[in-house]
């Protein structure tokens, strides 16, 4: 065949493999993760440790509505670069005092219209701050939800036995120990369990315990959250094999650490997924240097989006995990200061979005 056959064959197989693709239509959902660091109010609870963000040390009405404003200007804009006719779905969230901060973001001016409606318990942890999901009930419709409780308990061999000392990770999100029972209060994992426009969904929404005391002698405690996580994953998958499962969170870990490899199993290849599996699409961002907050002139990713093998694969005739990203706009890093080219956290009393980045996914279904 001539080469201008040649090539005229292969334009009339490209517009019509183009021409069918075009045809096909997908409806588009956006599901994230955000870390509010510290959406506290103003108020002094006696029962947390919350005095920092009071009045007296000032955390005001003014700087707690700033707060929110930003918050709120995050939310509706993850995930519109794919899907410009809406904010996400459903939202996973960390450090929150409690439900009333939650009430007062979904009623902002930026986010009322969305109808957002909250689910959340209140955590034993000593600062107070909890997890809690966010969901568009147009959406999605909740039929179960329940908190899990992390067990730890302090290691006083582990903790009294002599090694090499580690440089301990700066962070306010301290362990605080019992001291009759010694039980390392953290937060739950919030499990919720509902209908995506129809079809059965569950979100796990974690914050593991924090770095406190250094990565090596604080491993143990997210690799029981990680372990928690797993033994909640294989119960949905007990109750139904091809259950759609999506646990999101700050982990504290990145991808490739063992609570997230050992503890939940994720895979970072989404063609080595085997049934029963998850699939972590933040180990390959990880590997690339891409994370969601920064510290000591590195990027980690801890948070994470890890999703169930139902959610893989090409029929889109039930939801499917398109694809993951970091949300990361210029306006919300840092120009200068001591956290330049970081996330703009709260500093020096003034207000700023989080130190972490939200983390975000599309579900996609064809819809004709």
């Amino acid at each position: 065949m001539k080469t201008k056959e040649l090539l005229a064959t292969f334009f009339v197989i490209f517009v019509i493999n183009h021409s069918f693709a075009q045809e096909k239509k997908f409806k588009i959902h956006t599901v994230a993760f955000y870390n509010f660091e510290n959406l506290f109010d103003t108020i002094n609870d006696p029962n947390t440790y919350d005095e920092e963000y009071t009045p007296t040390n000032g955390w005001t009405y003014k700087n707690y509505r700033k707060k929110l404003d930003n918050l709120s200007r995050v939310i509706i804009e993850i995930g519109t670069d794919e899907n410009p006719s809406n904010s996400p779905v459903v939202i996973g969230a960390c450090e929150i005092e409690n439900r009333q901060v939650l009430e007062d973001l979904v009623k902002h001016p930026k986010l009322i219209d969305k109808g957002y409606k909250i689910i959340h318990f209140d955590s034993p942890d000593k600062r107070g701050i909890d997890v809690a999901l966010l969901y568009q009930e147009k959406y999605f419709t909740p039929v179960s939800y329940t908190n899990v409780p992390l067990y730890i308990y302090k290691d006083a061999e582990r903790n009294n036995k002599k090694e090499k000392e580690e440089t301990e990770d700066v962070t306010d999100d301290n362990l605080e120990v019992d001291n009759n029972t010694k039980r390392i209060y953290t937060r739950d994992q919030l499990l919720v369990t509902g209908y995506l426009d129809g079809e059965e969904i569950s979100f796990i929404v974690n914050h593991w315990p924090s770095r406190s005391g250094g990565e090596k002698k604080s491993s143990p405690n997210r690799e029981a959250a990680g372990a928690l996580n797993r033994t909640i994953i294989d119960s949905l998958y007990k109750i139904n094999p091809k259950a759609k499962i999506i646990t999101m969170g700050d982990l504290n870990d990145d991808p490739t650490n063992k609570s997230v490899k050992k503890g939940i199993k994720a895979i970072g290849k989404k063609e080595d997924v085997k049934e029963f599996g998850m699939y972590n699409p933040m180990e390959k961002m990880h590997k690339q240097g891409i994370g969601t907050l920064g510290y000591r002139d590195s990027w980690n990713i801890f948070d994470q989006m890890i999703v169930s093998e139902p959610l893989l694969g090409t029929n889109y005739a039930s939801w499917k995990y398109w694809k993951a990203q970091v949300f990361k706009k210029p306006y919300l890093i840092q120009n200068e200061g001591r956290w330049k080219g970081y996330p703009k956290r709260n500093s020096n009393g003034v207000p700023g979005f989080s130190d972490h980045l939200p983390v975000y996914l599309y579900l996609i279904k064809q819809v004709n």
